[in-house]
């Protein structure tokens, strides 16, 4: 079995578990063991998949980019990093997709992030896995990013369905003001651009420079800026 392959499966094993958990299997596993107890569970086959994903994909060979990448494809890469950076340090405040966030506490406007999409942290990490694609075009690397951006849009997705048969009373309006696509809302009028916070714009520049700084120790490889400041 070529490593690609054992990469694939271990991805469908992580994929499929989280969604899988998170949504139909809850429940009932919830009834039976309690919150805490699916937590134990959720956390434990969680660590165990992406431990094999990890472990898969450091195994597979080392296999030759599918195409070229030039400093302008590295330009354009960064950008679309900082942006999702931006949109993944505005998420963690006033995000009422994250668990144990009261609806009330968030304006009844959609600003910053959220006029962007209604799920910015969920649009990061797929554009995170986007742009390593983009970059690193190996086979096993396109797989692995791959299940990240799957994982990433399908489950917020699904999580539009669960919240609002959750909080029937505030999450239709939520959605009614937001987009799932970004910048859906606002081209369609139902939300207008500004309004980003310094936690989103001065965090998300931050995380972005030291993100990307860390690609020189740890890939040994330049990302960001720092493949032209060095």
């Amino acid at each position: 079995m070529t490593g690609v392959v054992m990469v694939a499966i271990a991805a469908v094993a992580f994929v499929g578990t989280h969604l899988a958990l998170s949504h139909p299997l809850r429940a009932p596993i919830v009834a039976r063991v309690g919150e805490r107890g699916f937590a134990g569970v959720y956390t434990l086959v969680a660590a165990a998949t992406l431990g094999w994903l990890v472990v898969a994909y450091l195994a597979a060979p080392a296999q030759a980019p599918l195409w070229f990448v030039a400093d302008g494809l590295w330009a354009v890469v960064s950008l679309v990093m900082l942006i999702a950076s931006v949109l993944l340090l505005g998420s963690v405040i006033g995000n009422p997709a994250l668990p144990g966030v009261a609806p009330g506490a968030v304006p009844d406007e959609a600003r910053g992030v959220f006029a962007v999409t209604r799920h910015p942290m969920m649009w990061a990490i797929a554009l995170w896995g986007a742009c390593h694609i983009a970059v690193f075009p190996t086979p096993a690397n396109i797989v692995l990013a791959g299940s990240i951006i799957v994982l990433a849009l399908a489950g917020s997705a699904l999580q539009d369905r669960k919240k609002a048969r959750q909080l029937p009373d505030f999450w239709p309006s939520w959605e009614a003001k937001t987009s799932y696509l970004p910048f859906a809302a606002i081209v369609s009028g139902r939300a207008r651009l500004g309004g980003f916070g310094l936690h989103a714009l001065l965090g998300g520049a931050i995380v972005w420079l030291g993100a990307t700084w860390a690609h020189i120790p740890l890939a040994h490889q330049a990302a960001g800026v720092w493949r032209w400041l060095r």
